[in-house]
């Protein structure tokens, strides 16, 4: 099996703009474990926490967005209130297999993603982990 396009691995910091976190309504699936963590971080009571910022999508929890697409936990000027503690899907971004799949869909994220570009240079290795990651 060859290597990915992108064997010699990628620049990536993230810059906390926000814009992988606003915009276009979507989903933030969150697992049970991530929702208490994220409760243990606001130090919130775990179902309160649960009903007042996620919401029930089928058999899944998605994190709840403001009327204008932005996730409940963004705040501008702020960026992420609990970044340490964000949820796998946001953990691994960007480097989900659509970003990476070619060098153009590479490209494309970094028109809407600062952080594309710059930074330490995350190995192949790391990326494989991260796009390996499923978001049930």
């Amino acid at each position: 099996m060859s290597e990915p396009w992108y064997g010699d691995g990628l620049r990536f910091e993230c810059t906390r703009c926000g814009n992988c976190c606003t915009g276009e309504p979507g989903y933030v699936w969150v697992e049970p474990d991530e929702m208490a963590a994220i409760a243990r971080f606001r130090g919130e009571d775990p179902v309160q926490a649960e009903r007042l910022y996620s919401w029930r999508a089928g058999k899944r929890r998605s994190l709840r967005e403001r009327a204008n697409g932005d996730c409940v936990f963004f705040e501008r000027g702020q960026g992420c209130t609990i970044y340490a503690v964000r949820p796998r899907q946001c953990r691994t971004w960007p480097f989900w297999e659509s970003n990476v799949e070619t060098p153009e869909t590479w490209q494309t994220t970094g028109k809407k993603c600062p952080g594309i570009g710059r930074g330490d240079l995350i190995p192949v290795e790391e990326i494989k982990l991260r796009t390996r990651v499923v978001v049930l």
